[in-house]
């Protein structure tokens, strides 16, 4: 190390070429040449991690035989806004079908003690003021979720065209009729008019394919399904079962940072298998202020959801709403760039994150300006650097709150902070001080086998009463396997034969040969790290089609070929922006377990949520349904 560079070095207070050695080691010890096929499916024997624990088995009606206009698939947030969003449009016969006993998606299913939402709630909670409902904190809990669809589902009188613990098996389009009949596993029939797939990202669990998955003679449950007849209390804590048993958890991102400390709390021993460390940073929650809440001028919440995701992409704001970690971490990202910067400097970055659009980007200048700001000033790496200086910062964290030195170590994550979902929380850390906890560090490899009697890793048998799966959900797989139900279309073309080269869809929305539907999801859309916003934005624009439609007597629409290719084109163009930080990063449902260069249109729209909703309300003012192919 020459003097210049160890005078930097030590003005930064790390070595930035050692951390990028670091990082590439840390993340190739984790790639796998198997990718998404390291889980195993949740059917056939595995299929009861899949059952519903929170309804009373053996429910019977009547099958349901009728025509109905909509069908909407999935009774979770994006279920629920398109139904809002339809009536407000004037459409009211809709039937909504939900596998689970009531509403909810994932936080129907995942109420692990310690459940919440990483999102502040002014943000994450749609229609808020619509329903008038007011957060009782700045991070709500599973618990108040929960409560608040309710709210949302009796505000917009859902109970009465829902069909709850009812499976959707199959969708096929009837091209005489220009209907999709919708078949159930309670033998309904349902000719509908138009379809509306809401079958949320995260929402069928996963397990690891680890040798002797089957063979434990133990207890065991994934963290959406979780067993409090077993471990007594509820989303609060107080697991009173567990105070004679020896626990292990495998998996330590999001889900298990918020359930380990209540497993902690209780458990005679626990055993934390870890493959990859989230980034733990401050939580600090606090109470909802009244006045606050009063003092919010009509149109409040959707200023402010925008001024989240603006942040988050990189688009300029004049003021931080939200002032939380998630906002701060992007504005030490973008901000480290400083307000001395050249200005053309300045909007290249803006380019790179999406802030252009129309003419500007038609003559070319944002590829100019990004080619001349990464060649000659050296924005990547500033970003870089600023990167590097917030996550030193999350690994002291740990060096602070954590007694044993090693245990702090294996508990630092070496990687970009946006690799994976960062995590905030302030037990978490602290819970590996207790002597009953102990983190076994597999640095990346994984468990290595189950046994009749525990886990095994690195030649020692952890034996324990009972194994919990945070292992997340599957992400990357066929759409059908993760929706649970076939879809054919024209002539018999199903969702896996015309996706098996990659998604193909015009703005993430329509597909080609898949008429009258509509797919709801971050693919070829906009993602929002607060996802119930681009759900919204999904539910306005298809309300709005099928309002115009509606209007104009359009019984039949579909993307046409031009349309669905031009905007498959964009997504890869768009993606390129990004590739080269997703392969930088430790493997995760990120970026597809490592697996960055297959099929690279299988991503969401790389200029941003906000330029992509932009797009989308500009293309709803032109009223022309350009792109879409109208029958009548």
């Amino acid at each position: 190390m020459n003097s210049a560079t160890r005078s930097h070095s030590d003005a930064l207070g790390f070595d930035p070429d050692e951390l990028r050695k670091k990082y590439r080691l840390e993340r190739d010890k984790r790639i796998r040449a198997d990718g998404n096929d390291q889980y195993v499916e949740v059917t056939g024997d595995f299929s009861r991690y899949v059952d519903d624990p929170y309804v009373t088995p053996g429910l019977k009606r009547d099958p349901l035989v009728r025509e109905v206009e909509v069908v909407i698939i999935g009774g979770g947030f994006g279920g629920m806004l398109a139904a809002a969003r339809l009536r407000e449009a004037g459409i009211t016969d809709f039937m909504l079908i939900e596998k689970g006993g009531g509403f909810g998606g994932t936080w129907y299913w995942n109420r692990y003690p310690g459940a919440s939402c990483d999102i502040e709630a002014y943000v994450y909670l749609p229609l808020l003021e619509e329903t008038g409902f007011v957060p009782k904190q700045k991070y709500t809990n599973a618990e108040e979720t929960l409560a608040y669809c309710e709210v949302l589902a009796q505000r917009y009188q859902l109970h009465e065209q829902a069909l709850l613990q009812t499976q959707v098996n199959a969708v096929r389009w009837c091209e005489d009729r220009r209907r999709w009949r919708v078949e159930t596993d309670r033998r309904d029939q349902l000719d509908a008019r138009f379809v509306i797939h809401s079958n949320g990202p995260l929402n069928r669990p996963k397990l690891p394919g680890i040798k002797g998955i089957d063979q434990f003679k133990g207890h065991t449950f994934h963290t959406s399904r979780w067993d409090y007849a077993y471990t007594g209390g509820d989303t609060f804590g107080g697991l009173s079962g567990l105070e004679n048993k020896r626990v292990a958890i495998i998996g330590t991102g999001a889900t298990a940072v918020q359930c380990v400390p209540h497993l902690a709390a209780s458990a005679q021993a626990l055993y934390v298998f870890q493959r990859t460390p989230s980034s733990i940073d401050v939580r600090n929650n606090q109470p909802t202020d009244p006045q606050w809440i009063s003092e919010q001028a009509p149109g409040w919440q959707k200023r402010r959801q925008t001024n989240f995701e603006s942040i988050m992409s990189g688009v300029p704001v004049e003021e931080d709403l939200v002032g939380d970690g998630w906002t701060e971490a992007f504005r030490n990202l973008f901000g480290s760039l400083g307000e001395h910067m050249p200005s053309k400097a300045r909007l290249a970055l803006w380019a790179l994150q999406g802030a252009f659009s129309g003419k500007r980007r038609e003559r070319g200048l944002k590829q100019y300006l990004t080619d001349r700001a990464l060649k000659y000033m050296g924005l990547v790496e500033k970003m870089e650097l600023a990167d590097f200086q917030k996550m030193e910062k999350v690994r002291a964290r740990a060096d602070a709150l954590i007694t044993e030195k090693s245990t702090a170590e294996s508990l630092k994550p070496y990687y970009r902070q946006f690799c994976k979902r960062p995590c905030f929380h302030d037990e978490y850390l602290q819970a590996f001080n207790k002597s009953n906890v102990t983190l076994v560090d597999t640095d990346g490899q994984g468990v290595e086998a189950f046994t009749e009697k525990g886990v095994l890793f690195d030649g020692r048998e952890y034996e324990v009463d009972c194994i919990i799966f945070a292992t997340g959900f599957e992400v990357g797989t066929d759409y059908s396997r993760r929706a649970g139900y076939s879809i054919e279309g024209v002539n018999g073309l199903t969702v896996s034969e015309k996706w098996q080269d990659g998604m193909a869809t015009f703005h993430g929305l329509h597909a080609r040969g898949f008429p009258n539907s509509f797919f709801f999801g971050p693919m070829q859309s906009g993602f929002t790290a607060a996802f119930t916003f681009a759900l919204d934005e999904n539910s306005i624009q298809t309300a709005y089609i099928l309002e115009q439609l509606k209007k104009r007597g359009i019984t039949r629409v579909e993307a046409t070929a031009k349309a669905e290719a031009s905007w498959v084109k964009t997504v890869i163009q768009k993606a390129r922006l990004t590739e080269d930080f997703q392969k930088s990063c430790t493997p995760g449902y990120y970026n597809n377990e490592g697996h960055v260069q297959f099929q690279p249109q299988n991503t969401f729209y790389g200029g941003g949520p906000i330029e992509f909703f932009d797009l989308m309300k500009k293309w709803r003012a032109q009223g022309k349904l350009s792109g879409l192919e109208l029958k009548s």
